[in-house]
């Protein structure tokens, strides 16, 4: 009778595991929304629809990227994190949602990364690069630091806001090189690298698709990367660690993620196929457009990154006391 028993009850089991495993077999039978948290033309949105076409061709299902920017891409992400885990809703950010909102917006964020988002893979990644003035005194980083120690008080920088990696950077080099610089923020990269060539600041962590093309008219000075190694896409500009501050390091990537939850065959599909789409001549020339490398990891990789990027930043917000709330 034992043995009947147990023979009924595995019965039962394997009964309500194939539907299950059909559903995941069958997948996917319908559109799958990309959820973009960032306006149409910015650079993750560019780079996600990189992805979305040949994604769509593997899959054999249409990738509808679906923009829905707000409050720095939370309010996307948070989208995402609450949406059903069936792989039909994806999430394609770059690093700020993930982690410095944890802390910068502690009581109004409404979800944690990492219980409520899957990793699926890191896309890319792309240092900033540290900018001033093309009439600014001043060739090196060592340069900029002598200046503004000799004009204490006197400096400016932009960035796009509180909080944003161009803010967060240049918080993390006025703490290394002991130098005092006002923050003005300004909308966007587009107003910053104005601001920089009218001299109304004079220095500020830009992305290189807005300073190079400046720099290259002899506008703006780009002093460093902020990659520990040079940049192949950016020859002949030195790295912060080369000028002084070794260790000093911070990049802007991209990644696909879904809800938490999403059936782990579902996942690894999406690995296998996006490292595929990643890899590609055609999308490494796409990236290298928008000075991005390519960097396909797997799931656990890119949840480690989001751990120790969070605690290196966590720490100069917690320095600068800074909430956006």
């Amino acid at each position: 009778m034992f043995r009947n028993r147990l023979r009924h009850l595995g019965a039962v089991v394997l009964t309500a595991l194939m539907p299950m495993a059909a559903a995941h077999a069958d997948w996917p039978d319908r559109p799958i929304h990309l959820v973009v948290p960032f306006p149409p033309g910015s650079s993750p949105d560019i780079l996600a629809r990189t992805i979305a076409e040949p994604l769509s061709q593997a899959l054999k299902q249409p990738i509808v990227v679906d923009n829905k920017p707000g409050a720095g891409g939370n309010i996307g992400t948070r989208v995402v994190a609450q949406a059903k885990p069936d792989g039909y809703t994806l999430l394609y950010t770059i690093n700020g949602p993930l982690v410095t909102a944890p802390t910068l917006y502690k009581r109004t964020l409404g979800y944690d990364p990492l219980k409520d988002l899957a990793p699926i893979t890191l896309v890319a990644t792309s240092p900033n690069v540290l900018t001033v003035p093309g009439n600014l005194a001043v060739d090196d980083v060592q340069g900029l630091v002598k200046l503004a120690r000799e004009r204490a008080g006197a400096l400016n920088y932009g960035s796009v806001g509180p909080g944003s990696s161009a803010h967060l950077a240049m918080e993390m080099f006025k703490g290394e090189a002991k130098v005092d610089l006002a923050h003005i923020p300004y909308q966007g990269f587009p107003q910053v690298i104005s601001a920089i060539i009218g001299g109304d600041v004079q220095a500020g962590f830009m992305v290189p698709a807005i300073a190079l093309p400046q720099a290259r008219d002899g506008k703006v000075k780009t002093l460093a990367v902020t990659s520990l190694e040079p940049s192949p896409l950016l020859p002949g500009i030195p790295t912060m660690a080369s000028q002084g501050y070794p260790g000093f390091e911070a990049i802007s990537w991209n990644a696909v993620l879904a809800p938490a939850g999403t059936p782990a065959p579902i996942v690894e599909r999406l690995n296998s196929e996006l490292a595929r789409i990643i890899n590609s001549d055609a999308v490494k020339k796409q990236l290298a457009l928008q000075y991005f490398t390519p960097a396909p990891s797997t799931p656990a990789a890119l949840t480690q990154r989001i751990v120790a990027e969070k605690a290196r930043w966590d720490a100069v917000i917690e320095r600068l006391n800074l909430t956006l709330d």
